[in-house]
């Protein structure tokens, strides 16, 4: 890796290492606000739900008050004149999603969010900001926090049963994921924890998961429902199920996603998690990644264990799908604006990229020609849903297709770039 291109990450984390220390302005609690984003596909409106409370931070307790990614909108608590930043946080929403839907272009829709954040020791102001597809803001909310206010509920005192599948320290230092059940009943728990230790094998046989599975934990949460599988709405199936989950979000079939955020972390409150994996009891084919919010895999399909590693790229690395079919209603990258996942890029400002990682004399665009498919890092067209004017690393990619059996070069450095930001660790 070139000097020039390490120096600025590096800087950042160390400047927020030597900035933020966790104990000086937080206590190890859990600040969870719920909001609502609601609009069309032209108008946002943020409002405060609720805020909650629960034991035990299990967040990143290194680099506070910087973000890695960029993502869809961002979370910035400070101090109350607005002067010091405590704590960002970056996100992508279903809602921000579905604004790209032609449904957007005549109704206007609701959607649930939860963040979670330090309980800070004294008042705060928390702006949560929305960015279009141009990286423009559309809409910001600023609201004051009062760590001692009397109408925070608590919550989690009663936790869901659940159990560790794998545990390498303490969470403090570690990456929390929770594994949660979604269309299992109480009789197939035992089901749910195989399901569970097969996604967790299928992650771990990647790069950089491989190397760095001490920096993780694995907890599994048992939540049942009352009906066994999951609804499927092009096929008339609707099932009682904890979350509510279907597939044909935003009417593709294969898209399994679920609206009922609250509920999802009322489930998990005082578990300690960071991260969501919801594994769907159903062998039919699909799932679905939102960018620090959640994964949900349908566990029973041949391709199941593929398809939870990709989406957990979305979910926790931030990687854009790298596939392509000109079939979306509105384009999501533009030529004006470089994309903030870090495995796409417009050319806007490639240097942002993976420069640094390609071939001398490398032709930009890089012409496929079948050999080093998984390996060869160039300036391949078509990514981002689009065949023209979006770029990818690599020939073919777990983020790609299901029959890549790795991350590419690219890929994997993003990966193993967050999990040593989400540790505090300098990249070597």
């Amino acid at each position: 890796m070139k000097i020039r291109f390490l120096l600025p990450l590096l800087l950042c984390i160390a400047v927020s290492l030597k900035a933020q220390r966790f104990d000086d302005f937080f206590v190890d609690r859990t600040l969870r606000v719920d909001y609502t984003f609601s609009g069309d596909n032209r108008h946002q409106q943020i409002s405060v739900d609720e805020l909650l409370c629960s034991e035990g931070w299990y967040g990143r307790r290194a680099n506070l008050d910087s973000l890695l990614l960029r993502g869809n909108g961002q979370l910035t608590m400070t101090d109350t004149l607005g002067r010091d930043t405590l704590y960002r946080h970056s996100f992508s929403t279903l809602f921000q999603e579905w604004q790209t839907t032609e449904e957007a272009t005549h109704v206007w829709k609701s959607f649930e969010n939860v963040f979670l954040l330090p309980m800070p020791k004294q008042p705060v102001l928390v702006t949560v900001t929305l960015t279009d597809t141009h990286n423009r803001v559309v809409e910001s909310l600023t609201h004051r926090v009062n760590p001692d206010d009397i109408l925070i509920r608590p919550i989690g005192r009663k936790q869901t049963p659940w159990r560790y599948l794998g545990q390498s320290g303490d969470s403090r230092q570690r990456i929390d994921i929770a594994f949660v059940p979604e269309g299992y009943r109480q009789d197939e728990m035992e089901r749910f924890y195989d399901d569970c230790r097969e996604s967790i094998d299928a992650m771990l046989s990647h790069e950089p998961f491989r190397s760095m599975a001490d920096h993780f934990n694995f907890v599994a949460v048992a939540m049942p429902s009352d009906e066994s599988g999951v609804s499927i709405p092009h096929r008339g199936e609707w099932r009682s199920t904890a979350l509510s989950s279907a597939f044909d979000t935003f009417y593709s079939e294969r898209y399994l996603t679920t609206l009922h955020l609250k509920r999802l972390h009322d489930i998990l409150a005082g578990i300690p998690y960071e991260h969501i994996i919801i594994l769907a009891n159903t062998d039919n084919y699909g799932g679905g990644g939102i960018y620090n919010s959640y994964l949900m895999s349908a566990a029973h399909n041949a391709k199941s264990r593929p398809v939870v590693v990709h989406e957990f790229g979305h979910s926790f690395a931030g990687l854009a799908d790298e596939y392509y079919n000109d079939d979306t209603f509105e384009e999501f990258y533009h030529a004006d604006t470089e994309p903030w996942e870090p495995n796409i890029t417009t050319l806007k400002d490639f240097s942002q990229k993976w420069a640094d990682m390609l071939p001398p004399d490398t032709k930009i665009p890089t012409q496929p020609d079948g050999r080093d498919i998984y390996t060869q890092v160039g300036v391949y067209e078509g990514a981002g849903y689009q065949s023209k004017g979006v770029y990818r690393p690599v020939q073919e990619c777990r983020m790609k297709i299901n029959e890549a059996p790795v991350f590419c070069p690219v890929c994997e450095r993003a990966i193993r770039r967050m999990i040593l930001y989400s540790t505090g660790e300098a990249e070597k």
